[in-house]
């Protein structure tokens, strides 16, 4: 979840570890390693879960609360402790190179389950006597298949966010008569009437220290979502096709029409990169607001000014079709598992059960949605949550929701030069794309599926 970029940065550091430490926690234990090599004995119940993952302060209050309602409330015979930490990323392969890594990991990038599952060390789901056809009907087969490992899957999903949100401020808007758009051309007709009533449509920002650039990466993934579809989605994302194909550039353009249209960017263009993306939309609440709309995904409540009222100070509408054609980008995590015990499954089952994942709603000050599709709208008390599960849940059922593009990419790519490509194109204007869509494609590890 790119929920800050130390996040994102964290995950490049970590891939970086890993490169030198492919370690296989099973090699000295009772059973074989996973990754397609056999089968992890089970071991025997030990009356304890360890649960560790990125998410701490509220975050990590509210999964223990839905653990202790949804799980250790449930059941006599092992009580489950979550863990979360800042130093996740990092404190997690130090803990599997010393051969005592937790029971479960929540992890935050999809790709670093898949990594530790080929280098041996996790447990698939099949392994621990799931029904994948179950799981499915819950999940759906997409964010399965973010886990998948030579045809067995080893992430366990967890949560989700809606990313495909463009938000604004109800009151400003409607005192200047405009209507929320559904399509791109209504998006764009908004934006020149702004313009023409003296005012920037868009607050944007993409600084985020050493991360900076990501945020424009995400636009670039809402729009080729929508402006291509599924397949080519997948294919850029697995690098059969290139950033420099037709299709590819063409979703760049779209972009470069939003930043690069004479007024359209509160401070112009050049301020895009130098702009922290956490006090972008703070414009949008003045009195008398410079620009109107703001891109983000649904955490970015948590940087907005304090004092606000959701609904009334501020909202969100989707982000539009493109051609007709729908889609919702999401990021999120999976649970990855490092030991084989009957106890681990129950935990797993009653964890994800619909009763107990509906709590997320009401537990605490999250804005964790449930990856479980079971889970709808009415199980959040905050209105803009529940707002942002019914398109989610919608586009899961039909398969047209896709997880962030970049964290999905070889870190070279998608958090390296595509970040960097991304700065270069707002800070130097759309006559060097084609540079800018070269020098990614060049960053791709050719053994990870380059069609160079």
């Amino acid at each position: 979840m790119k929920l800050s970029g130390r996040i994102a940065a964290s995950f490049a550091v970590l891939v970086l570890l890993m490169a030198g430490c492919s370690v296989n926690v099973y090699e000295a234990g009772s059973g074989e390693g996973g990754g397609g090599e056999g089968a992890v004995a089970q071991e025997e119940n030990t009356g304890q879960v360890e649960i560790a993952g990125a998410a701490s302060g509220d975050e990590a209050n509210a999964i223990q609360g839905v653990i202790d309602q949804g799980v250790n409330e449930a059941q006599d015979e092992f009580t489950a402790t979550y863990t979360g930490s800042d130093s996740f990323e990092q404190n997690v392969i130090i803990q599997i190179e010393g051969g005592t890594p937790p029971d479960l990991g929540f992890f935050p990038q999809p790709g670093t389950v898949v990594e530790q599952a080929e280098q041996g060390n996790l447990v698939s789901l099949e392994d621990l006597g799931f029904d994948m056809a179950d799981l499915e009907e819950k999940y759906g087969s997409y964010l399965l298949s973010l886990g998948e490992v030579d045809g067995q899957h080893y992430g366990f999903p967890d949560t989700i966010n809606n990313k495909s949100a463009i938000w604004y401020n109800p009151k400003a808007f409607d005192a200047a008569g405009y209507e929320i758009p559904e399509t791109w051309e209504d998006l764009i007709a908004l934006s020149d009437q702004i313009v023409e009533d003296g005012k920037a449509p868009w607050c944007i920002g993409t600084g985020s220290e050493a991360a900076t650039g990501w945020p424009a990466t995400d636009w670039m993934e809402d729009i080729v979502l929508r402006d291509q579809g599924t397949d080519v989605y997948d294919g850029w994302v697995d690098g059969t096709v290139d950033f420099a194909s037709p299709e590819i550039k063409a979703a760049a353009e779209r972009f470069g029409e939003i930043i690069f249209t004479d007024g359209y960017v509160f401070g112009g263009p050049e301020t895009i990169s130098g702009t922290d993306f956490r006090d972008s939309p703070d414009p949008m609440f003045a009195d008398d607001p410079p620009c109107y709309m703001h891109r983000q995904a649904t955490f970015i409540v948590a940087f907005f000014p304090e004092g606000l009222t959701p609904k009334e100070d501020y909202d969100f509408f989707p982000f539009p079709t493109i051609e007709g054609n729908k889609g919702v980008l999401m990021a999120g995590g999976l649970a990855a598992i490092f030991k084989n015990r009957p106890e681990i499954k129950e935990f797993l089952e009653l964890y994800s059960a619909d009763d107990t994942q509906c709590l997320y709603g009401s537990i605490g000050a999250t804005t964790t949605i449930s990856a479980n599709k079971n889970v709808g709208p009415d199980c959040y008390d905050d209105p803009l949550i529940s707002q942002a599960v019914e398109p989610l849940v919608e586009a899961l059922n039909q398969e047209v929701a896709r997880f962030d593009a970049s964290d999905l990419m070889p870190p070279a790519v998608g958090s390296g030069e595509f970040w960097n490509g991304m700065n270069n194109y707002t800070n130097n204007g759309p006559d060097n794309l084609d540079d800018v869509l070269s020098s990614i494609d060049a960053a791709w590890p050719a053994t990870d599926g380059s069609s160079e």
